[in-house]
C-alpha cells in the first residue's frame, strides 16, 4: 500500500513540475512585456490567446496539446481580478484552493483522464450558491460568518466535472428581494458593483457581479441565478450571454431562495458555446455537439421563424436597435414576425403577491440550515440593528410584507399560482403555435441607468417575466449598443427546449456580432 502511494505521488510530482514551470510568476510576467506590472496584469492575452474572445473548446484543445495549462489560465484570471476588479467591484473573494484545483486538472490532462468540457476551466459563482470552503452570504452580513456545511448540488457537479472554482461574485443583496426601491449590484457585504462599460452605470441585478466579471474577462464562465430577470438582464446590460434554464434542469439545492416555483441557477459566459457546455455540466446532460460549427454554417438561420416582441416602453433607441436586429436576421434567412404577448397585465398583478408567500416559506427553510438568523423575523430584526445594512438603502419592505403574507397553503395563494402558471405558459405557447415560431425575441434590457442609492433602480423590464413565471428557458445574447451601453436580445422558447434555444442563440449571436470589450469609461458625456 505504501509503495503504491509513493509511486503515485512521484508520478504526480513529475507531471506537475513542468506544468507549474510554464506558469510564470507575477514578476516574470511583468518583466516579459513593456509597461510593467499593471499593464501586463490588465492584458487579456495569455499564452497567445485572448481571454476576451477564446472559447472553452479552444482552451481544451490547447490544454490537450500541452501548449496551455489550467494553472497558467487560472493564474491569468487571478491576476486580472487583482488588477481590474478594483474598477468594477464584481468579485467578493477568490478561492484559496483555486491553483490546487488547477494543478489537479493539469495532472488529469497529462494522464488522459479529463472529466469533461469544464475540466480546468475557471468558474465564478454568484454568492448565493453554497460553498463549503468559502462564505455564502447572499450579500447580507447576517450570513457572513461560517460557510455552509456542504456545497450546493450544482457546485458538486462543477467540482466533479473538474472545473476550477475561482471565487464568489457580488450580487444584489438577497437577490433584490429586500426593498421596494433597491439598487442593483449593491450588497452590504460587497458594496456596489459597477458596469464595466460605463462605471457610473448600473450592471442590473441580481447576478450583477457574475455578468460584470465576465464582461471584464475575470473568469471564463460564471453562475447566476434568476427568479425573474436576474440572469438575462445583467447579461444584456453587460454584453455577455446568460441562460435561464427551464425550471428543474439545474438543481436549486443549496442555493439561497426566493421561490421554488420560479428560481433557477444558470450559466453565463461571453459566448453561447461556453454557456451550453456549462449547462451540460450543471444539468448532467450531454454537451451540444458541433454547436460552434453549426452556428457559423451558411444558412444556419434560414427558415427559422422568430417572433419579435418589441416592447417600446424600453425607449426609441432600443426599438431602433430591434429594427436593425430584425433586418440582420432577415438578411440571414430568418423569418421575423411581429408579435405581442397576451396576459402581461394580469401576470404583473399576480406575480409579486405570490412571490411574497413563497419567499417566506423558502427563506425560512434555508435559514434553518445556516448559522445566524433562524427565520425571516430574526433576519428583519438583524437588519434593523445593523447600520451597515442600511448604507445604500434602508428599506426592507419586501421582507416585512412577506412576513405577513398568506401561507403557501392558503387557497387564495394556490389559485394565484395556478393562474400564473396557466397564463404565463399560454402567453408563450399560444403565440408560438399561432405563428409557427421557433422562438420569441425581445429586448433584454434598456440602456444601463446611472447607479443612485437615493433613487434606487430606474428599470422597467417586462421581457423576462413570461418565461420566468412559466418556468420556460430564456437566453440573452448581445444585440448591440445604444451609444456606449450594451443591449441584449432575449430569446425564449417552450418548456425544456433549452438545447434548441441554445442552437438558435449561437446562430443569432454569430450573425449579430453584438459584443465588444468594455472600455471602463468613468461616465458618459453630458448631452
Amino acid at each position: 500500500m505504501k509503495t503504491r502511494s509513493m509511486a503515485a505521488l512521484t508520478t504526480a510530482i513529475l507531471v506537475v513540475a513542468p506544468l507549474i514551470a510554464v506558469a510564470p510568476g507575477p514578476q516574470a510576467v511583468a518583466q516579459s512585456r513593456p509597461g510593467g506590472p499593471a499593464r501586463s496584469a490588465e492584458s487579456t492575452l495569455v499564452g497567445g490567446i485572448d481571454l476576451d474572445t477564446v472559447t472553452i473548446p479552444e482552451l481544451q484543445a490547447r490544454m490537450a496539446r500541452g501548449s496551455l495549462s489550467s494553472v497558467r489560465l487560472t493564474l491569468a484570471y487571478l491576476r486580472r481580478i487583482k488588477a481590474v476588479d478594483p474598477r468594477i467591484n464584481a468579485v467578493l473573494h477568490t478561492s484559496p484552493t483555486a491553483l490546487g484545483q488547477a494543478v489537479a486538472s493539469d495532472i488529469r490532462h497529462r494522464l488522459g483522464r479529463t472529466r469533461g468540457p469544464l475540466d480546468g476551466i475557471p468558474v465564478l459563482l454568484k454568492d448565493n450558491v453554497n460553498t463549503r470552503d468559502m462564505p455564502t452570504t447572499a450579500g447580507s452580513l447576517a450570513l457572513a460568518g461560517k460557510p455552509p456545511a456542504t456545497d450546493a448540488e450544482l457546485v458538486a457537479r462543477l467540482r466533479a466535472g473538474g472545473a476550477v472554482i475561482l471565487g464568489k461574485a457580488n450580487l444584489s443583496e438577497w437577490a433584490n428581494f429586500r426593498a421596494t426601491k433597491p439598487t442593483s449590484g449593491w450588497s452590504a457585504v460587497g458594496g456596489q458593483t459597477r458596469n464595466p462599460y460605463v462605471l457610473d452605470r448600473n450592471p442590473c441585478g441580481s447576478s450583477a457581479g457574475s455578468a460584470a466579471a465576465l464582461a471584464a474577462s475575470l473568469a471564463q464562465v460564471a453562475i447566476g441565478t434568476e427568479t425573474d430577470g436576474s440572469i438575462v438582464c445583467p447579461a444584456g446590460m453587460n454584453a455577455v450571454v446568460g441562460l435561464k434554464p427551464s425550471l428543474g434542469v439545474v438543481s436549486q439545492s443549496g442555493v439561497v431562495p426566493i421561490s421554488a416555483e420560479q428560481d433557477t441557477a444558470g450559466p453565463m459566459a461571453r459566448n453561447v458555446v461556453d454557456t451550453a457546455l456549462t449547462l451540460s455540466v450543471l444539468s448532467g446532460g450531454e454537451p451540444a455537439p458541433g454547436l460552434a460549427e453549426a452556428a457559423v454554417r451558411p444558412g444556419a438561420l434560414r427558415g427559422k421563424r422568430i417572433g419579435l416582441w418589441r416592447l417600446p416602453v424600453l425607449g426609441t433607441e432600443v426599438d431602433a436597435l430591434m429594427t436593425r436586429t430584425a433586418e440582420r436576421l432577415r438578411a440571414a434567412g430568418a423569418e421575423i414576425v411581429e408579435v405581442d404577448l397576451p396576459y402581461q397585465d394580469r401576470l404583473a398583478e399576480l406575480e409579486f403577491p405570490a412571490l411574497l408567500s413563497e419567499f417566506h416559506r423558502d427563506v425560512d427553510a434555508y435559514l434553518a440550515t445556516r448559522k445566524g438568523p433562524r427565520d425571516l423575523a430574526e433576519l428583519i430584526e438583524f437588519n434593523r440593528t445593523h447600520p451597515q445594512e442600511q448604507t445604500c438603502f434602508a428599506g426592507q419592505e419586501l421582507f416585512e410584507q412577506a412576513l405577513t403574507a398568506p401561507p403557501t397553503t392558503d387557497p387564495e395563494h394556490l389559485a394565484m399560482r395556478a393562474e400564473l402558471a396557466d397564463l404565463s405558459r399560454r402567453s408563450i405557447d399560444e403565440v408560438m403555435t399561432e405563428h409557427g415560431l421557433d422562438a420569441i425575441a425581445s429586448p433584454a434590457n434598456p440602456p444601463a441607468w446611472t447607479t443612485d442609492c437615493g433613487r434606487g433602480d430606474n428599470d422597467v423590464i417586462p421581457s423576462s417575466t413570461p418565461a420566468a413565471v412559466a418556468g420556460y428557458p430564456s437566453l440573452s445574447v448581445p444585440a448591440g449598443f445604444v451609444g456606449e451601453l450594451p443591449v441584449g436580445l432575449l430569446l425564449m422558447a417552450g418548456n425544456h427546449q433549452d438545447a434548441d434555444l441554445l442552437s438558435l442563440g449561437a446562430a443569432v449571436e454569430h450573425r449579430l456580432d453584438g459584443r465588444r470589450a468594455p472600455r471602463y469609461l468613468p461616465t458618459l458625456p453630458t448631452g
